[in-house]
């Protein structure tokens, strides 16, 4: 072999273990960050290394920190409670979780195909009963997460006090303010687990809907395309889109009473809200801010997993800026509302021309299950502002006040340092506070944490260095499981993608083709909510994953591209909802793609050309 001939790079046919990856440079025991059930054991390696296992960057896009496994380990243990042991999916059980790296990872529990058969008349009984009856439990579940919020809303995490109140010595009370703090704090976890388990009371059923219309449809119509399915449940009125909607009406109000011009520095929110006040037109918008306020600005730019995430409750400076950005556009005369009627059209025209392919029994069976998928689809979206929003953002608020309690009592350096510790270890330390004051003796935590909290400061910083593998192992040789196709976007080619192993011509990237159209422009690499101001008018968004909550900024962009989704993720369903074209599930497109890039989106067939 002479010295200038080129040596092909090995074609992989299986991911990286695990258990051969070290961690990035200064990351080393960043086991000990996580519960011993979270991580791969040495003892069951030949276990886990038959597993496949993919990274859920969609979800848990950045490292976890340890308290914020309470995302993961509600979320994804109450959606298995619900397939496997509530609703008894015939097909699906639940999904495994590790963390690796600081990353969450996922591995499919396939159902033992002897226990199918007898899954189903159990899964009819109890699913039928939710179909039959979907309106009256729906407003049953809208009222017990609304009491369930409020009774999150209602804990207080406030300093213990130097005596306990001469009211409730003299009242016979009998109790004190430690243990009433022990006790919010229990309520708290057990409180925001319960939100969890009304997560997945219906977001199952909304899955297995669609999915009984998708293999109907694919069974009448062999060549049918998996977005002319997605069409013919879209147009709907979906809640998720009412923060949104909030701020499109508060902008046509600045706009028609002669605000507009005090949304000048909107970082200043305080300013600029009390500028609109003096206002002699300002009531009326004044009014309409504060009436949005609750429910609809518990809405947060990331996707309510994380501690770090700003909701525009807490930060009015971002939806401030989104309506001023909504304001511009008005005076430019935009169309800044949603394009519902032609989704709603072009919805009909898709479920029209199918129909007429049908007849009799065929027919009748169609419209049934489409009529079935489009009362119950918009929960798929519905539910993601009621938990991972409006609860969440309670949860995460009162979750940082007792951090800054614990701050201010020297347990750690920094006001939400109290995520660097697992919730069993927060509940220990919370007992060493209490102990401390009950008996008038200097608790143990200001001793011992801040230096514990720095070296898990330096870890999670240094896992942050390095992204996480797309996936661990050897991949099955097809991948059947629904819910991994339908919401991941993990499917056959896009795992040969991953491996190095497919046929797309240098400069292009294969995806999941998500939303119809195509667009070319250029490119806007963002990895944050914080770079969204970043974005200009006419580029194409390119991120890791997207959130509902960057609505207002689809009236600049002309497409979107994401490395992980698939048809029902969030990215898929609000690009189709705001009529975008949109190619998810890329796999490296943040990556490989840089700011300024001239792009060509194909939401058509799920290709995106670097033109340049």
């Amino acid at each position: 072999m002479s010295e200038t001939t080129a040596v092909a790079a090995p074609v992989r046919n299986s991911f990286p273990s695990p258990y051969d990856q070290a961690p990035p440079a200064g990351a080393e025991g960043w086991k000990d960050l996580y519960a011993y059930n979270l991580v791969f054991q040495d003892g069951l390696r030949e276990v886990e290394e038959k597993k496949f296992w993919f990274c859920d960057s969609q979800h848990w896009p950045t490292v976890t920190k340890p308290f914020e496994t309470i995302g993961f380990e509600f979320a994804v243990g109450c959606l298995g409670q619900y397939n496997a042991r509530q609703l008894l999916i015939p097909t699906a059980n639940g999904i495994e979780y590790r963390i690796h790296n600081g990353y969450v990872f996922m591995s499919p529990v396939a159902v033992d195909p002897q226990h199918v058969e007898a899954r189903v008349p159990e899964f009819m009984q109890r699913a039928g009963h939710y179909f039959e009856n979907w309106d009256s439990l729906l407003q049953n579940w809208h009222t017990k997460l609304r009491a369930t919020i409020d009774e999150i809303d209602g804990l207080d995490f406030t300093a213990l006090p130097d005596m306990i109140p001469i009211d409730d010595v003299l009242s016979g009370k009998g109790t004190g303010s430690g243990t009433e703090l022990l006790e919010s704090y229990d309520k708290l976890i057990s409180l925001a687990y319960r939100a969890w388990q009304y997560h997945f009371e219906f977001l199952n059923l909304g899955y297995v809907a669609y999915l009984d219309l998708f293999m109907f449809c694919k069974e009448m119509f062999p060549r049918i395309p998996d977005q002319a399915i997605a069409t013919m449940v879209q147009g709907v009125d979906m809640e998720l889109f009412r923060p949104d909607d909030e701020l499109k009406k508060l902008a046509k109000i600045a706009v028609s009473d002669g605000l507009a011009d005090l949304f000048g520095d909107t970082s200043d929110a305080e300013g600029t809200l009390a500028a609109i006040a003096a206002h002699p037109a300002g009531a009326v918008w004044t009014q309409a801010w504060n009436d949005a306020q609750d429910p609809w600005f518990n809405f947060t730019t990331g996707n309510g997993f994380y501690a770090h995430d700003q909701y525009w409750r807490d930060v009015p400076s971002i939806p401030l800026a989104f309506i001023k950005g909504y304001i511009e556009r008005l005076q430019d005369d935009a169309d800044i509302d949603r394009p519902v009627d032609e989704l709603v059209s072009e919805r009909d025209r898709i479920t029209g021309e199918y129909a007429e392919l049908l007849d009799g029994d065929a027919l009748a069976t169609f419209q049934g299950k489409l009529g079935l998928a489009r009362v119950v689809y918009p929960y798929v979206e519905n539910h993601n502002f009621y938990i991972e929003h409006w609860t969440m953002g309670v949860f995460w608020r009162k979750a940082r006040q007792l951090s800054a309690v614990l701050h201010e009592a020297g347990f750690w350096p920094e006001p939400n340092d109290m995520f660097y510790l697992r919730r069993d270890e927060v509940r220990e330390t919370l007992f060493d506070y209490v102990n401390g004051w009950m008996v008038g003796a200097p608790a143990i935590g200001p001793s011992h944490w801040p230096a514990e909290v720095e070296r898990r400061r330096g870890i999670v910083d240094a896992l942050s260095t390095a992204r996480p593998q797309p996936a661990l192992n050897t991949p099955p040789e097809v991948i059947t499981e629904p819910f991994t196709l339908m919401l991941w976007g993990i499917t056959d080619d896009q795992i040969q993608n991953w491996l190095g192993k497919s046929d797309v011509p240098e400069g292009t990237l294969k995806g999941m083709a998500a939303s119809p159209g195509t667009a070319e422009g250029p490119a806007r690499v963002i990895s944050s909510a914080d770079q969204l101001s970043e974005v200009q008018d006419g580029e194409i968004l390119v991120a890791p994953v997207t959130s509902p909550s960057w609505g207002p900024i689809f009236g600049k962009i002309r497409a979107t591209v994401t490395d992980i989704g698939g048809m029902m993720s969030h990215a898929a369903i609000v690009c189709r909802e705001y009529g975008m074209p949109a190619v998810t599930g890329t796999g490296t497109a943040s990556v490989e793609i840089t700011t300024g890039q001239m792009l060509r989106v194909d939401g058509n067939s799920g290709t995106v050309t670097i033109l340049d």
